[in-house]
């Protein structure tokens, strides 16, 4: 199974292009918006933190919008499937995804004896930056087979969604709120009721950020090909799944005590 993340790259081409070596992590806001992804989580809802070799990401999830995409996610993650799994591909300005316990990005599991899950696209959920969405599997004919264990967090640029695409968004019908979060957070508008949207960083968009800005591989022909460097690896070291607001970092990660 080959794995995409949905259609729309070809429209950050030119942003990827000029963005070659020497990355940094962008500067971003905090967004002021009422839309539910930039509402803090409240006391009881399903989170995820993920432990990785930069550093600790969590993103509250949304099962109720998305329940089988959750329920695929939060099944294998308790199982442990995830634990010391290779983010295997990172685009700057784009995505950072992960998820294959193969490590070769074209593998793939569900809690369902491997059989993909259907699209749950919620009109309430969009891919801003910081969205946690399923990445979609396709079979040898390129035709949709539906999602399985990959994911990736959206890592658009502040200002990526500027004043066409703005405009372009409410001739498509998208509430006012919707837009203003998308002027004001950047994000991936293509990737709308293609990909499921099924969580959203609220602690960590930096370390994402700084996935996002790994030394990739070049190919024979100097195409990049998104993979990171054995020297910029980045593992993910395991995928709790709790209730917020969980373990602090610290009770995660004890300090020794000191030998007597």
């Amino acid at each position: 199974m080959k794995l995409r993340i949905g259609a729309g790259i070809a429209a950050c081409a030119l942003l990827l292009c000029a963005c070659s070596g020497g990355l940094r992590p962008p500067e971003r806001r905090a967004v002021e918006s009422e839309e539910r992804q930039f509402t803090a989580p409240a006391d009881g809802d399903l989170i995820a933190i993920f432990e990785t070799s930069l550093g600790e990401i969590r993103a509250v999830l949304y099962p109720d919008a998305a329940p089988m995409a959750v329920e695929n996610f939060t099944g294998l993650a308790r199982t442990g499937y995830y634990d010391g799994t290779p983010v295997w591909r990172v685009e700057y300005g784009f995505t950072v995804q992960g998820g294959d316990a193969t490590g070769s990005g074209s593998g793939g599991s569900t809690i369902w004896s491997n059989n993909p899950y259907p699209l749950e696209a919620d009109p309430a959920l969009r891919h801003y930056t910081g969205a946690l969405c399923a990445a979609w599997a396709t079979g040898a004919d390129g035709a949709h087979a539906g999602g399985n264990s990959q994911f990736y967090f959206v890592t658009a640029l502040p200002g990526s969604v500027g004043r066409e695409l703005q405009e372009q968004l409410t001739a498509a019908g998208y509430p006012e709120s919707q837009v203003d979060a998308y002027a004001a957070a950047g994000g991936l508008p293509y990737l709308d009721n293609t990909d499921t949207v099924f969580g959203q960083i609220y602690e960590g968009q930096a370390i994402a950020d700084q996935m996002a800005c790994a030394e990739t591989v070049q190919d024979a022909e100097g195409n990049d090909t998104h993979r990171p460097t054995d020297e910029a690896a980045v593992t993910i070291e395991r995928v709790l799944v709790t209730q917020y607001p969980g373990p602090t970092y610290e009770e995660l990660n004890p300090t020794p005590a000191p030998e007597e």
